[in-house]
């Protein structure tokens, strides 16, 4: 009886970490949901959009809500970066940057998460409007920064007969796909709801996809679409864009283009992204010259995987500054074949022949 009564004392303790648990892990989603077309692109961008008509509403009325939503939206995320930094009532154009945590698991025992950053816009026009999440940017465990436009594309997060999720980054384009659908929902309550403080109360995330603009009211969709309005792009902190890198000759790349210490260095491994590889040289690296050939030294941390850089023949480096989401410099490199003896516990390097090299001047 007594060992009845501790198991039965034990079995109590457990059950609300049971119940965290069941609450923050739900089964498997979906995963037709988040194939082809789940995650939009326009010119090679990551796009989110969802049109709105609202029926009887002019412009301005349309414009004066938004504007409300938007500033309750991103005060959701309480930090000082997630703000309007936009507003042109003329053009009904609205954009502001949002920070906050991208929430891919949570146990009593785990948490595992991303910060994303991202540009908010809306666009009015008399009965009808745009919303867009864009320009997404992810920083994960500190120092891994990942940018959705080349992360969770169908190209790069779906296998090649596109019928499933490349296993890794599953969650990253599962969770980014429900994160734009509950701010599409949220502004579909915030021109629908009386008072524009209901739409906290009601937010509820739901896992579904809709193309086609949502009818606020019951009454026909404007076949004519919105035209495009330009929006200046929205920085708080120096983000650069892959336009602005030139192609030099490797002789002609500076010596301390790269330096460890002010920034990271990743090395993508593969040239089919189905299949490629991209890790940290944690223990730093820098640009040498091997008999007179520029080359690129990578160091790898003792306790970090090393088996995919040894088999590689050819790989990027690219070097991203303190700071800054986007690279300065891009070197395409062939790995040299330099005989060393890699000690256990002593961090590895290894040496590639740059073979092009892009720099931001």
């Amino acid at each position: 009886m007594k060992n009845l009564k501790l198991i039965l004392g034990v079995c109590m303790l457990l059950l609300p970490f049971v119940g965290l648990t069941a609450q923050n892990n739900n089964d498997d989603p979906d995963e037709s949901l988040y194939l082809v077309g789940a995650v939009p692109e326009k010119e090679g961008k990551v796009v989110f959009s969802r049109e709105f008509s609202i029926p009887g509403m002019t412009k301005q009325q349309v414009y004066d809500r938004m504007l409300k939503w938007m500033e309750t939206r991103l005060k959701e995320n309480d930090n000082a970066a997630s703000r309007i930094v936009f507003q042109n009532p003329e053009k009904g154009v609205i954009a502001g940057r949002g920070e906050q945590w991208l929430l891919f698991r949570s146990t009593a025992l785990s948490l595992d998460r991303a910060w994303m950053t991202y540009q908010l816009t809306v666009e009015c026009k008399p009965e009808f409007c745009t919303v867009l999440v864009e320009k997404i940017r992810y920083t994960y465990r500190e120092d891994e920064r990942y940018n959705a436009d080349e992360w969770i594309n169908d190209e790069f997060a779906l296998n090649k007969t596109k019928t499933k999720i490349i296993r890794g980054v599953s969650k990253w384009r599962i969770k980014t796909v429900d994160f734009a659908n509950d701010v599409f929902k949220s502004a579909a309550l915030a021109l629908s709801v009386a008072d524009i403080e209901e739409v906290a109360q009601k937010k509820t995330p739901e896992r579904q996809q809709q193309t086609g603009p949502v009818v606020i009211t019951q009454i026909a969709t404007p076949s004519v679409p919105t035209a495009p309005v330009e929006v200046p792009a929205v920085v708080s902190t120096p983000i650069a864009t892959n336009n602005t890198l030139k192609e030099i000759a490797p002789s002609q790349l500076p010596d301390n283009c790269i330096k460890a210490s002010e920034g990271k260095i990743v090395i993508a491994i593969g040239k089919d992204q189905f299949n490629r590889s991209m890790m940290t040289a944690d223990a730093g690296g820098s640009i040498v010259n091997i008999e007179d050939t520029p080359a690129m030294m990578c160091t790898l941390a003792p306790d970090q995987p090393y088996e995919a850089l040894e088999k590689a023949q050819t790989y990027t480096v690219m070097f991203y500054p303190t700071g800054q989401d986007e690279p300065s410099v891009v070197l395409q490199c062939e790995k040299m074949n330099i005989n060393q003896t890699y000690i256990p516990g002593v961090p590895r390097s290894y040496f590639g022949k740059i073979v092009k090299t892009e720099i931001r001047k």
